[in-house]
């Protein structure tokens, strides 16, 4: 399943944008995307710190990368299905507001479809909530901290696969 957008000028060469599954020689540039990541510097860092997308996790996952014509990577998403999660989903700073995010929301629900899953969980970072829950996730809960590498409480929310 390949999804598309045209972003405007800043974000690769602002033609179109595609995403496809990701692959194993991904593996480096969605790593480099998660550890530079504004949304985690400061109280957040931690969380990354030494955080690795390996070439193991990409193939026992369903990640999806959207990347533009040049093929640079402007966000991903790891879709897991045992239990069904959005496991991951980050896009580069440089892409952000220019709808990369809500794209590969909307490719994440196909997909979610296509496996027959009613709905998706998600454990936000705690500023990201509004993003998701504007993309159609709902409140459930609340997950705990888990320290040492996440020292706060975290959004916990469903996406409906209607």
């Amino acid at each position: 399943m390949t999804s598309s957008i045209t972003v405007p000028r800043g974000a690769g060469d602002g033609g179109a944008v595609r995403v496809r599954r990701a692959t194993a020689r991904d593996a480096k540039r969605l790593t480099r995307l998660v550890c530079t990541s504004r949304a985690y510097e400061a109280p957040y860092a931690s969380m990354v710190a030494g955080y690795r997308v390996g070439p193991d996790y990409i193939e026992a996952h369903r990640v999806f990368v959207a990347v533009d014509a040049d093929d640079l990577v402007l966000g991903f998403y790891a879709l897991t299905l045992v239990p069904p999660e959005l496991d991951l989903m980050f896009v580069a700073d440089a892409a952000q507001g220019l709808g990369i995010g809500r794209l590969l929301v909307t490719h994440m629900k196909d997909e979610a479809r296509a496996a027959g899953l009613a709905s998706v969980r998600v454990v936000s970072h705690p500023p990201a909530e509004g993003f998701y829950r504007s993309t159609g996730a709902v409140r459930t809960g609340t997950a705990a901290a888990a320290p040492p590498a996440v020292m706060w409480d975290r959004p916990e929310l469903e996406f409906p696969i209607g």
